[in-house]
């Protein structure tokens, strides 16, 4: 028997309906988290996320079916320095059942400017069948897409069942993740499970899910360029002497060849088949402006995810507001790197710092400081977790589920194999194309949410039922 002509269990239509009946609690609990503009960058306040921890625990808890719910965070690196606050819970396996690990994240991406929103970015609203506001969907929706999936399932089979749930819902994703090792190592008993669902992903489309099996990995880093003591007359010097912001155009401009594709050696591809995917597709989703040409080479989805890509996407340096008529004497930029599956982070930024070293133009001073780097991870469909999400997602959206790959990094998922290398892990997700993660008017299809808790409730009553 194929995997598509697999039965479906008795359980299937009650828990579409019970899923369907929680809807509104799911969207009024996922609108509650929203309002908490919980920021886990440093220059924001942390009491929000504090906030967010606290509401998330509570969600947990009001299911009473864990052990335990606790809110805990754990050191960064050697230091003192402790990380965001994250919110863990675990329910003991019985009768043999497996024990499963929910991921989300608690934290979000700053908002930007209330201008560039068209309605107030922690002021949820729901237009047509979307739900508007920052972390609606990355990853709030994660976040509450467990806990009704676990409500539906208690309210389906009640709370006694077999199957092990630990949860763990993370405070500083978008902050690097820099406790995050740390803090498996501190709370590896609880954490431990034989299957592992990471809900912060993509999804093929509104209509079509995704099983994410492929992620780059990155490498982020501050670069600075200096070629002065200090700043001087442009008028009296310019033409003489090589200004920072020169230097730094003349070495950014090396590290892509004249298709826009990385041109640093050592960097390499990842070879595999990819699904048809448009150039028009792509220009449409993304955004392009009329008249600008796409970048790199090969299929469209190759280039996405399993090419390097290096983006500049920040710049320390004078508005134009402010700029005056001097030659500068330092710029710095921070350079994110997307490392195409099948090479170490560590490996592709030596890549880097040897090609930045190399190309400096007129003898400029290159410094590289503030580095993150995060593996890039392919994930084995063959076992029997992964077929059991694929199951369940053709029979919570109707449609047969892509094995996608992410031109994104969760670079966490790294220490999740080296401290449960037995665990298979699931990169499933409530995000889709028009979502705009990470941007103004980021936004969550309720459809979408609903197919994706529906999946995970099928999920959990399957594994449920390998008890023994």
């Amino acid at each position: 028997m194929s995997e598509a002509d697999h039965p479906r269990d008795d359980l299937t239509p009650a828990l579409t309906g019970a899923v369907q009946e929680g809807m509104p609690q799911a969207v009024a609990d996922l609108t509650d988290l929203v309002r908490i503009p919980s920021v886990s960058w440093a220059a924001f306040d942390q009491e929000n996320v504090a906030r967010s921890a606290d509401a998330v625990a509570v969600l947990l808890r009001e299911l009473d079916v864990f052990d335990s719910v606790e809110i805990a965070r754990a050191p960064v690196g050697d230091g003192d320095e402790l990380g965001r606050p994250a919110v863990i819970a675990r329910r003991e396996p019985r009768n043999g059942a497996p024990t499963v690990l929910l991921y989300a994240h608690h934290d979000v991406q700053p908002p930007g400017k209330d201008e560039d929103w068209d309605t107030l970015p922690f002021e949820p609203t729901v237009r047509g069948d979307r739900l508007y506001a920052r972390g609606a969907a990355d990853d709030k929706a994660g976040v509450t897409a467990h806990v009704a999936a676990i409500r539906a399932l208690a309210e389906t089979i009640g709370r006694d069942f077999d199957l092990g749930i630990a949860v763990f819902i993370e405070g500083e994703e978008e902050f690097g993740s820099r406790s995050f090792a740390n803090f498996l190592q501190r709370h590896k008993s609880n954490l431990a499970a034989d299957a592992i669902v990471v809900a912060d992903s993509d999804n093929w489309s509104v209509d079509i899910p995704s099983l994410t099996v492929g992620l780059r990995g990155n490498v982020a880093f501050k670069l600075t360029v200096s070629t002065l003591q200090h700043a001087s007359h442009s008028g009296m010097y310019g033409g003489g002497v090589p200004d920072a912001m020169l230097a730094l155009a003349r070495l950014l401009a090396t590290l892509h060849d004249e298709d826009g594709a990385v041109a640093v050696e050592g960097m390499t591809t990842h070879e595999a088949d990819v699904p048809d995917y448009s150039e028009e597709r792509l220009r449409e989703e993304a955004a392009v402006l009329d008249g600008v040409s796409l970048v790199g080479r090969g299929p469209v989805l190759s280039r996405l995810w399993n090419q390097p890509t290096i983006t500049i996407t920040g710049v320390d340096a004078p508005s134009v507001a402010n700029a005056s008529n001097t030659l500068l004497p330092k710029v710095s930029v921070r350079l994110s790197a997307r490392v195409a599956p099948g090479q170490s982070a560590r490996e592709a930024f030596s890549a880097l710092e040897r090609h930045l070293l190399a190309n400096a133009p007129f003898g400029a001073h290159v410094e590289i400081s503030d580095v993150d780097l995060g593996d890039p991870f392919l994930v084995d469909t063959s076992g029997w977790a992964a077929v059991e999400a694929k199951n369940a997602m053709r029979d919570a959206w109707g449609a047969e589920p892509v094995e996608a790959g992410i031109g994104g990094s969760i670079p966490f998922i790294a220490d999740l194999v080296r401290e449960f290398p037995q665990a298979q892990i699931l990169v499933t997700g409530v995000e889709d194309p028009d979502t705009r993660a990470h941007s103004p008017n980021e936004s969550l299809h309720l459809g979408v949410f609903r197919r994706a808790i529906l999946t995970e409730a099928l999920l959990l009553a399957r594994l449920n039922n390998r008890a023994g």
